[in-house]
């Protein structure tokens, strides 16, 4: 006959795991769940997509344990939660994984003069198989861990529908005049013709050590605001020379776009009066005092006041004297000129120009101008460049501590001139564009390719024309590169610009030092040589004008932890730029914007409007046909068997010409986006909104519309107002690692809030990294990967799971051990199994009928005793606080919950305090309330850990009866507040603490709870803690085998101190620490006493009040002859440890007790034979026999024990051996 309740061989959670998961599959479980609750309230959900050319590895497991706990644990609460997995597809480590394969780089795409030619279609079509190769990887990896997702019907993000939603949120942000050209500053490499992304640059090998000529400039200060300087500051000066700034630079060819000099507001600067050392003509200079040494010797100052010695160039060292010091804030403001006078900045006047620009314009009317074609006005800044300004960034580890901003050729030169409203020294070119000396070859621009106007208005034509068309580096000069061959050796043994510009400087006195240098400096990796950090156009996203509206709304999602959310991302947002969209690649998803010559745009929002589009072309004649039709796409046809039948990326949409109002052709724009933006999208994109999909119901009534007419405005972009999203949006929760703070998170929300003024996800969980046991990064270079799959082969989904869940916040670092994960499986799937085997086992022998649960109800009944009344009060709280915890998103407190009780109140308090209730013959009532409670307990924490420890919790849920057929179909625990006794939990709880505290005291001396000793003492603090010991003293002394727990008043003859904690306390008392710990040394017994029970103490220290807490110490009492005691908080426990002959022999007796047991289960008796016992004679034993003799017999079922010598097992005790037979009865 089959057992009611199911007893397994061992633990064995990679069997349960596979068992459970064939039979999840089998009765198709994940749909189920979402498909019977259909027309419930929904859990809104988003799955920030991995890219499926990577393997998954150990971190993923917990980002999705964490996802998959909380999409269970709401399933179980009755909501509905869809899951949609996805695959993101695009973007550079899927280009670069494509062009390792292929072995050809970048420059081989599209180019047919290439020896390894690809074309672009060829190329993408690999990028696109490329990029799913390891899905089947994923697909495991999901399924042996046990993360309920969809995969059979992904979002993915190269998939038309998907890129058709991505084009129409462009379109809402062209509308609102938030999507517009301009320029960022990238690493540019003009030899492969393109910029770089940060994952390029850091490639291995890219940064390289090179020797440049550089040169110290001195820039010369305008009079005016020198003699300001010098009264200010109260320098005396003797008329040397004129005074100037001197600044460093390793790129001597950007000084003719310096605008700006930028000095420490922190920084010691020095008025030094000396000579040029190349033509000996006096000059007064200013630099870093910490520089000075750098550039001038120290033989050659001047300390006594004495004049200045004639210099002459080649003389052994530059005499000179310092005459004045001041501070980098003194130096801010101060107008210099123009150190090369060959262009005058100039900034564009529009509504994408800052502030400042707009402003000096509308009152400089006379220095503003247009292009040639007259579609553009600029203004002439002059004026406002050339001054010093301050930056935090300066140091005085090199150079003068001077740093010359030249903004259009550094990303941060850009920052600090456009925070000080410094204008940019742009040049102009025909078409009206703003570029920067240097043009994408790496060389000046030549004066016949600028805007004639501007040419007129702002260039010095013989200063700049002296140098237009140099290369500004031999490496990128074409007569150094023959046939694409760079002459490596040649480029270095000429001269190069920089030396040119150095020896012009040198004959015009502005150069006061020129030297080689050896710096660290990037190339580029695909073609060896250095980088320019360039202005590159591209698209940008205003999300600056959405910015405070970010931040508003961010102020309403529940980030965990909240320090994310208030620090990295709000500051994030609060120093928000604006997003630049372009990427210059194959790959991805193409920019739909279409531009003529004058430039004129479209921008595309549909595969709708785009068809219509062509119609026109192909009607003024610039298109053949419309390609489009000739796949066959229908318009209005949303099946993925029409979209599949057209492609939206490169070089298809290359082709398509479309045609201004006047017939004239318009070229797509080359860019394609940020893939970021299409992770960003997904919320829509997923659904192919609004194209498909559900509009949001309370946002379409009050359109007063019906559902058809708003959705076509929607379609076609013309509706009024904000936009209406999708129903069932934004998300209620999601989870991805900290790193998507300027990712995923911020994309997603800054979509939302620019589209349709809404946040994209309530609640968040950002977690942090997964690092090796000792706390180090893990890498495959190092070594220390983890392996998913081993970690779950070897100990089942399930211990990995709930280890990397309760072992650390989510959004802490984890150090990740193995180990960790099997002493998980160990303590808490051990306990709880063996809870459970316990439970059946004899469950079984008594044929135990469980009651039907009902939700909210407990199963205590007229016979149940205390004990049981404790273990249904801490179940149904423990009910309560974990579903509190998940409601608050932190699973590790809630994983936590469940794993105390387990071990500390379930296993080792109530299972153990009643196992011999278990033992009896009948079904008494006081037995049926035992297995009762115990049922309870089993079958709640079956349902509690379900979210946790998925496959593991099925399966017990069935091994105890479950009437579902998966406990994830089942509905999650409702505490039973009658049932809820906090009195009876607190006295409870004191009894464990007490246990624990004396279990611990005899573990000092090594004295086994099995020997008995006299008595335990304790000192209350009040009339409460006294009840709640009192009402729990027979089980205490029970549990820690002494014959008494006596209370005595005040400490009794326990003498406590009190030892600080130096390393906290030292932090707050500083100098006054060694005072305050010799008042706590000299405490006395009662002030100690007012101590533990206020938590505080406060007294006066040489006229300062001084308030210790009692955290900051600790509290310990001091051993007196005969007996230990402990302290935790404000309980105090004695334990005398001296032992009677009395309590010795009933301590062997318990010894004999536990032998014998041993025996009675390695022979195979039943649990309920009656057997005989023989001993060999032995003086302890003899005794302990005479003893207690009836209690040994009671204990071990023995109708007889003899003291006879015998052939039975010998026994090994502390001091001695004993042979014991036992036969059955």
């Amino acid at each position: 006959m089959a057992k009611k309740f199911t007893e397994h061989n061992g633990l064995n959670l990679v069997t349960t795991n596979n068992n459970v998961l064939a039979e999840w599959m089998k009765n198709d479980i994940f749909h189920k769940s979402i498909e019977e609750r259909e027309g419930q309230p929904q859990f809104i959900f988003f799955e920030g997509p991995p890219s499926a050319n990577g393997h998954p590895g150990i971190h993923h497991v917990l980002a999705r344990s964490i996802k998959d706990t909380f999409n269970r644990y709401k399933t179980m609460q009755g909501f509905q939660v869809h899951r949609k997995a996805g695959w993101d597809t695009h973007g550079l480590p899927v280009e670069l994984g494509v062009e390792k394969e292929l072995g050809i780089t970048k420059k081989d795409i599209d180019n047919q003069q290439s020896e390894k030619y690809i074309s672009t279609e060829e190329y993408n079509h690999r990028c696109r198989e490329n990029v799913m190769k390891f899905t089947a990887e994923w697909r495991q990896l999901t399924e042996r861990m046990g993360y309920f997702v969809d995969l059979d019907h992904p979002y993915i993000t190269y998939d038309n529908k998907y890129i058709e939603t991505l084009w129409w949120l462009l379109k809402q942000l062209y509308n609102k005049g938030l999507l517009y050209k301009g320029y960022t500053i990238q690493p540019y490499s003009p030899a492969a013709g393109t910029g770089l992304s940060s994952h390029e640059l850091n490639q291995p090998g890219c940064y390289r050590d090179v020797k440049d000529t550089t040169v110290t400039a001195q820039f010369a200060i305008r009079e005016v605001d020198w003699q300001t300087l010098i009264t200010k500051k109260g320098i005396a000066t003797n008329a040397w020379g004129k005074p100037s700034l001197v600044a460093w630079t390793t790129t001597p060819w950007t000084l003719p776009s310096n605008v700006a000099l930028c000095v420490g507001p922190k920084i010691d600067y020095v008025v030094i009066e000396t000579y040029n050392p190349y033509t000996a003509t006096k000059a007064t200079i200013v630099m870093a005092e910490s520089r000075v040494a750098a550039y001038l010797k120290l033989e050659g100052e001047i300390s006594d006041g004495g004049d200045l010695p004639e210099y002459q160039h080649g003389d052994k060292y530059v005499p000179y004297r310092v005459i004045g010091k001041l501070k980098g804030t003194d130096l801010e403001g101060i107008h210099y000129q123009q150190l090369m006078q060959w262009i005058k900045p100039v900034e564009k006047v529009g509504e994408s120009a800052p502030k400042f620009v707009n402003d000096y314009a509308a009152t400089h009317s006379d220095k503003v101008f247009s292009s040639e074609d007259g579609r553009d006005r600029f203004v002439e800044m002059e004026s406002e460049a050339f001054r010093v300004i301050l930056g935090d960034y300066v140091t005085t580890e090199d150079g003068t501590g001077i740093v010359h901003i030249a903004p259009t050729f550094g990303a941060d030169d850009a920052k600090v001139a456009k925070d000080a409203n410094i204008p940019c020294l742009y040049l102009i070119s025909k078409k009206g564009e703003t570029r920067p000396m240097v043009d994408l070859q790496g060389k000046y621009y030549n004066i016949e390719e600028l805007d004639a106007n501007f040419v007129k208005t702002c260039v010095n034509e013989v200063a700049y024309g002296r140098h237009a068309g140099d290369y500004v580096k031999n490496a990128y000069d074409p007569k150094f590169n023959v046939d694409g061959v760079w002459d490596k050796k040649a480029t270095e043994k000429s001269e190069d610009l920089n030396i040119i510009l150095c020896l012009e400087m040198k004959q015009e006195g502005t150069a006061f030092v020129i030297q080689k240098h050896v710096h660290n400096y990037p190339h580029c990796w695909r073609t060896d040589k250095p980088v320019l950090y360039y202005p590159l156009d591209s698209w940008f996203i205003k999300d600056t004008a959405a910015k405070a509206r970010m931040v508003e709304l961010n102020k309403t999602i529940n980030w965990k932890p909240e320090s994310t959310g208030t620090g990295r991302f709000g500051n994030w947002l609060e120093n928000l730029n604006d997003w630049n969209l372009s990427r210059s690649r194959f790959w991805g998803t193409p920019l739909p914007i279409w531009r003529d010559d004058q430039r004129n745009e479209k921008c595309i929002g549909s595969v709708e409007e785009l068809y219509e589009e062509i119609e026109k072309s192909v009607a003024a004649g610039v298109m053949k046909s419309n390609p489009l039709k000739e796949r066959g796409f229908i318009v209005g046809d949303y099946s993925q068997e029409n979209y599949d039948r057209i492609d939206l990326h490169r070089p298809y949409v290359d082709e398509i010409v479309l045609v201004n109002d006047n017939g004239e052709p318009m070229h797509r724009e080359d860019d394609l986006i940020d893939v970021w933006f299409d992770s960003g999208s997904m919320p829509y994109a997923q659904l192919h909104y609004p194209f498909e999909g559900e509009i949001a119901e309370e946002g379409l009534r009050q359109t007063g519309m019906s559902e058809a007419e708003y959705r076509n405005q929607l379609v076609h972009s013309t509706y009024k107002g904000r936009a209406v999203p999708p129903a069932f949006y934004p998300a209620d929760f999601i989870n991805e690692g900290v790193d998507q703070t300027r990712g995923w998170f911020f994309t997603l929300h800054a979509i939302a809030t620019m589209v349709f003024d809404s946040v994209a996800f309530k609640n968040v969980i950002s977690t942090g990294l997964v690092l090796d046991a000792k706390g180090n990064k893990m890498s495959k270079h190092v070594g220390n990967v983890t392996n998913p799959f081993e970690m779950m082969e070897k100990y089942g989904a399930d211990p990995v799971r709930f280890y990397m869940m309760t072992n650390s916040e989510p959004w802490d670092n984890l150090k990740f051990d193995p180990e960790g994960v099997g002493e998980c499986r160990r303590k808490f799937f051990g306990t709880l199994y063996n809870t459970y085997s316990f439970f059946a086992l004899y469950a079984n022998v008594d044929n135990y009928e469980a009651p039907a649960l009902e939700d909210g109800k407990s199963v205590l009944g007229e016979a149940a005793t205390e004990i049981d009344r404790w273990i249904i009060s801490k179940l149904n709280s423990l009910v309560k606080g974990v579903t509190a915890e998940l409601e608050g998103y932190d699973p590790t407190r809630a994983g936590r919950l469940i794993d105390a009780f387990v071990n500390d109140d379930l296993s080792n308090w109530y299972v153990r305090l009643n196992r011999k209730r278990f033992w009896g013959k009948e079904m008494s009532a006081d037995k049926k309330s035992a297995y009762d409670s115990l049922y309870q307990c089993l079958m709640t924490v079956a349902k509690l850990i379900a979210p946790f420890a998925p496959f593991y919790a099925d399966e017990l849920y069935h091994d105890l009866g479950g009437k579902m057929e998966s406990v994830h179909l089942d509905k999650w625990c409702v505490a039973d507040e009658t049932a809820i006794d906090l009195d009876l939990e607190a006295r409870m709880g004191m009894a464990q603490k007490i246990t624990s505290m004396v279990l611990a005291l005899r573990r000092k001396v090594n004295i086994k709870v099995r020997q008995p000793l006299a008595q335990i003492m304790i000192p209350a603090v009040d009339d409460k803690q006294k009840q709640h010991i009192h009402a729990v003293a027979d089980l205490i002394r029970n549990e820690v085998n002494v014959k008494e727990l006596n209370f005595v008043e005040g400490q009794g003859v326990l003498v406590k101190k009190v030892k600080c904690n130096f390393r906290v306390m030292g932090k707050k008392y500083g100098k006054l620490m060694k005072d305050v710990a010799a008042r706590m040394n000299a405490l006395t017994q009662e002030e100690i006493a007012q101590f533990e029970d206020t938590s505080k103490f406060s007294f006066d220290l040489s006229g300062e009040a001084i308030t210790v807490d009692v955290t900051d110490v600790e509290i310990i009492s001091e051993d007196i002859p005969g007996w230990l005691a402990s302290n935790e908080g404000n309980l105090t426990v004695a334990l005398e440890v001296e032992l009677t002959d009395e309590l010795r022999k009933e301590g062997m007796a318990r010894e004999l007790i536990n032998r014998i047991q041993n025996i009675r289960k390695e022979t195979g008796f039943e649990i309920t034979d009656r057997i005989i016992v023989t001993l060999a004679p032995n003086e302890e034993i003899n005794g302990a026999v005479e003893a207690f003799g009836e209690l040994i017999k009671t204990q071990v079922l023995a109708n007889e024990i003899v003291i006879a010598d015998n052939n039975g097992s010998e026994i090994e005790f502390d001091t001695f051996k004993l042979n014991i037979q036992v036969k059955k009865a």
